[in-house]
């Protein structure tokens, strides 16, 4: 990987946490306890109650999404950075723009 498909990369990664960090505070407040003498109907508790599960998991995959975001940007300047930890190849940089902490090269991934 060439310096400037390391500096596009980094800068990307760099705006996506800050993305990720808005989500997870956007979903910390959805996912705040729902009052049991909230004045709604059994139903909409219902559905807020499950509202409530969705946002909970989706406040899980971005937390784990800005983990291995800052896993990438932490090791972005490492020199086998980019390199497959099974055949040493060069992963694409298009893989890497797509999903910037795998470790694995497309051919490997299909393996695993």
């Amino acid at each position: 990987m060439n310096n400037n498909d390391r500096e596009i990369l980094k800068f990307e990664i760099i705006n996506e946490i800050k993305k990720v960090n808005e989500d997870i505070e956007s979903y910390k407040k959805l996912v705040q306890p729902i009052s049991p003498d909230n004045a709604i109907g059994r139903i909409s508790r219902m559905e807020a109650i499950n509202s409530k599960s969705i946002n909970e998991a989706a406040l899980r995959k971005a937390k784990e999404s800005l983990s291995k975001l800052n896993q990438a940007l932490s090791i972005i300047d490492e020199p086998d950075f980019g390199l497959c930890i099974i055949c040493e190849e060069e992963i694409p940089v298009a893989r890497l723009k797509i999903m910037p902490g795998t470790e694995y090269c497309i051919s490997c991934a299909e393996k695993l």
